[in-house]
């Protein structure tokens, strides 16, 4: 679905994550993930979505985090969309709270630590979202790779403090583990071109002239290992694959080691 044709069906306007239409009583929640500033995320069948307001201290008196958190007694039917492709809309259907709201430390647009409120959302009328295609899963990711690999160091570090440890996981023609680009861009940083395990240079350069690195936890998320800056190191190819098909003890204890003193 496209932007306009969400506008028309609902008589929302065209911008913003939270869209409330008067004409049709309705509250348009929009999960994009290929924006930089946000994170949305999904905890089995729980999306957990941050609130409004980009600068500063959040509050749940705000404008539609108002609307939302009384939408259990306003009468406002609250739908539900997602984004993982540019001017894309995915209609996931009609959502209400899960639970009550709670705060969490995230920066805002200006880069300053600040309280949001993070409002976990169920579907009303299924259990799980809907799968999506594998692509525009991947496209999203190359997005918000881009997106984080201008941030300055000082900048990155604070956002890799704040993240959770827990990662979203989403039905792509199965389940892929939606893990943090932050947290894979410092331990790129951290290699400065070189391979962790083989301590040789990347391969090549990308299409943006940056050592061609592929993020990698030592402990995989599938085996219950952490999204954490002491779990992720950066590899070469040739390397990641060694990892993956191998899986040498002697690898691992040498890539912990590493990571702790980086």
């Amino acid at each position: 679905m496209k932007n306009k044709d969400l506008c028309e069906i609902f008589k929302c306007g065209s911008q913003g994550g939270m869209r409330r239409s008067l004409r049709t009583n309705s509250l348009i929640i929009v999960s994009d993930h290929t924006r930089g500033i946000y994170k949305d995320r999904w905890e089995g069948n729980i999306l957990y979505y941050t609130g409004m307001g980009l600068e500063g201290d959040q509050s749940l008196q705000y404008a539609q985090n108002k609307t939302l958190v009384e939408s259990s007694k306003n009468g406002v039917n609250v739908h539900l969309f997602e984004v993982f492709k540019s001017a894309e809309y995915i209609y996931q259907g009609r959502a209400k709270l899960a639970r009550v709201p709670f705060k969490e430390k995230q920066l805002d647009q200006n880069k300053d630590e600040r309280d949001v409120w993070i409002f976990p959302l169920k579907l009303m009328d299924q259990e799980n979202p809907s799968p999506i295609p594998e692509k525009d899963f991947a496209k999203a990711r190359i997005t918000r790779e881009k997106v984080i690999r201008r941030l300055s160091d000082e900048e990155l570090a604070k956002r890799v403090k704040l993240l959770e440890k827990q990662v979203s996981k989403r039905q792509v023609l199965g389940y892929r583990y939606d893990s943090s680009e932050e947290i894979k861009e410092l331990a790129k940083r951290k290699a400065n071109g070189k391979c962790m395990l083989c301590r040789k240079d990347a391969p090549f350069s990308d299409k943006d002239g940056f050592p061609f690195l592929e993020g990698h936890h030592i402990v995989g998320l599938a085996e219950g290992g952490p999204d954490s800056e002491d779990n992720v190191v950066a590899l070469c190819p040739n390397c990641h694959r060694k990892m993956h098909h191998l899986g040498l003890e002697e690898d691992k204890i040498k890539l912990e080691e590493k990571a702790k003193r980086i």
